[in-house]
């Protein structure tokens, strides 16, 4: 396996065409075998990456020749999908979020450990040098004692995209999908936590304004971390026009706005000049899921999210519903 590539299965050619894309570009990665319940989008991708395909789950599973597996399904099937994987003996990756489901999560949890094997989460913003930096600054005190981090997420979705997909209408329905917490959110969710630390309680309101789905379509949140600052997360697919994406942090000694990517504000007490660039990162380090997953298998470095903290996001997405639904606050564990 050191001198060997690692080598991919993907299955779901939505983000996941994507994703085998980046395999087939990446050093000491191979792509093996595309699936996708639609035949004809599994040949256009095989044949655009020249690598096998199929349209059946269970066949991918049986290749000896595949190390690792990359799940790209409705939400809700992600863990289901990831535990096949592990019982064939692949180490394996799910898109975002992890799954809907806790219990799910714990199960594809404890099945990677006794299998002993990789399992991770696909948030590509985790690997972002902007985002590794703002931890940085967070994780050495520059802004002194936290206090206060707020999401703010407003984002639009025509009914069209919920009607869509494959299978037609799952970003629709409950079973497959969560909102817009769970499905856009869960992105800066995870970064929020990320950058402020875990979450200790959650009180939250959820509903559908906008759209014809069984999902929601606005979640909001007030949050209290495990150091004792307080939080809040508004997450939409209702704003139009699309409004971006924010997280604002404040410390005693400063704050940072991060919106869209860029860091637009960064002021601190101590410092009238203070830049981000002051932390060097490892320029080997892994840009991306496949890198890191390259990374993980053939240095035996760990994974950015691997399963305990993937399903981070997932207990706070889920405390979200659950406490809009019976108006008490949520004690995550």
């Amino acid at each position: 396996m050191l001198s060997s590539p690692v080598r991919f299965g993907i299955l779901g050619l939505g983000v996941g065409a994507n994703r085998a894309r980046l395999v087939a570009e990446t050093r000491d990665a191979e792509l093996v075998c595309v699936c996708d319940l639609q035949e004809e989008k599994a040949r256009r991708i095989a044949g655009e990456l020249n690598c096998e395909w199929t349209t059946r789950y269970d066949d991918m599973l049986r290749r000896e020749d595949i190390d690792v597996i990359g799940v790209f399904t409705p939400s809700g099937t992600h863990c289901d999908c990831a535990i096949k994987a592990i019982q064939a003996g692949k180490d394996v990756f799910v898109t975002k979020p992890m799954d809907i489901s806790l219990e799910k999560c714990d199960a594809a949890i404890e099945a990677a450990r006794d299998a002993d094997v990789i399992l991770a989460v696909d948030f590509q913003m985790r690997y972002d040098e902007t985002a590794q930096k703002m931890k940085l600054a967070l994780d050495n005190g520059r802004l002194g004692r936290l206090i206060l981090g707020d999401l703010r997420m407003k984002w639009y979705r025509s009914q069209e995209y919920y009607e869509g997909g494959y299978p037609h209408g799952w970003r629709k329905r409950r079973e497959t999908e969560g909102g817009s917490a769970a499905n856009q959110g869960v992105h800066f969710i995870d970064l929020l936590q990320w950058f402020m630390g875990p979450v200790k309680t959650v009180y939250g309101r959820s509903g559908t304004f906008a759209h014809n789905i069984e999902t929601e379509d606005l979640s909001m949140a007030l949050i209290t971390f495990e150091n004792d600052a307080w939080g809040s997360i508004v997450t939409t697919t209702a704003s139009y026009p699309r409004l971006g994406s924010s997280i604002e942090i404040t410390g005693e000694n400063g704050s940072i706005v991060w919106r869209d990517g860029n860091v637009e504000l960064y002021k601190l007490k101590d410092n009238p000049e203070p830049s981000l660039d002051e932390f060097k990162l490892d320029p080997e380090r892994p840009r991306n899921i496949i890198e890191d997953m390259v990374s993980a298998i053939k240095k035996g470095s760990k994974v950015m999210v691997d399963g305990v903290e993937g399903r981070k996001s997932v207990a706070i997405i889920n405390a979200i519903y659950e406490s809009s639904k019976t108006g008490k606050v949520i004690e995550l564990d």
